[in-house]
């Protein structure tokens, strides 16, 4: 990553709202892109992939207007990052996925994304389905439980013995 001296972004006007901002970002040239990004960040990174560019100073611009994530909500995020594995509290409210949600499962070496619609409305590969359990069969060709399929619940054997 090479250092670059921080610059005054002339691409948006002082006093803008920080929506319009953000909303802005996709219509700049790559120069003024690159000339917020300096104003944010002290290294530029090696790559220069377009859309996370724009993702990462959308969400600096937002974590210096309102503030970052707590250590200990980054290290839980971190966590199920890592583990796909969602904390125990909150695989009870698997069934009450806010739309919009993304869940993600590699099956056979395949990346598999649902879109949550709404209660019973999920979208895989362009197509609508009520469960998870109904894409879950749909990817592996058997019968497996949805919200254990795509780590929201643990199997019901790991339950039982972890209660014994």
């Amino acid at each position: 990553m090479k250092a670059h001296a921080r610059t005054s972004p002339a691409a948006i006007p002082q006093g803008t709202s920080l929506a319009l901002q953000i909303a802005t970002l996709p219509h700049l040239s790559m120069d003024e892109l690159w000339s917020i990004w300096d104003a944010h960040f002290e290294e530029r990174p090696n790559h220069h992939h377009r859309t996370w560019l724009e993702s990462r100073l959308a969400y600096r611009m937002q974590e210096r207007a309102f503030g970052g994530l707590k250590p200990s909500i980054r290290k839980r995020l971190e966590d199920i990052g890592e583990t796909g594995l969602l904390p125990r509290h909150l695989r009870q409210d698997a069934s009450r996925l806010l739309p919009g949600t993304v869940l993600t499962r590699i099956y056979d070496d395949v990346e598999h994304r649902v879109t949550v619609h709404g209660a019973s409305d999920y979208e895989y590969q362009g197509q609508r389905f009520k469960s998870l359990s109904a894409i879950a069969g749909h990817i592996t060709g058997s019968h497996w439980s949805g919200p254990v399929f795509f780590g929201l619940k643990e199997p019901a054997a790991k339950r039982n013995r972890s209660a014994a």
